[in-house]
């Protein structure tokens, strides 16, 4: 099944480049619905005509953020040399604890 998302285009450079092995995500109902061996088509915000396709190769659930950044190490995401307030605050600009909350949180590991 292939899985379309827009990606910031700072994000989505760091995928395309390899230093982003996890994107994080709420475990919505549209996120609920990726399986391992999937496909993402990731979308560059910053020009829509770029597209990135990944394989899902893992995909671990947390209640919160928090959770989640303390589990998986900063340099998977992109972050190395973050620490978790920093990756804390950049989370809560696109997401509301209110989401958080109500979803659960998704980290998806994604191969190029």
């Amino acid at each position: 099944m292939i899985h379309q998302m827009g990606l910031y285009g700072k994000y989505f450079e760091i995928i395309k480049d390899g230093k982003k092995k996890v994107e994080v995500r709420l475990n919505d109902e549209k996120r609920r619905k990726i399986n391992v061996g999937d496909t993402i088509e990731f979308i560059n915000a910053s020009d829509l005509n770029e597209i990135l396709k990944v394989q899902v190769v893992e995909l671990r659930k947390f209640v919160t953020f928090k959770d989640m950044y303390e589990s998986i190490p900063f340099k998977d995401f992109g972050c190395e040399g973050w620490t978790i307030k920093e990756m804390l605050e950049k989370t809560y600009e696109i997401y509301t604890l209110e989401q958080e909350k109500e979803w659960g949180t998704l980290a998806i590991t994604i191969s190029c």
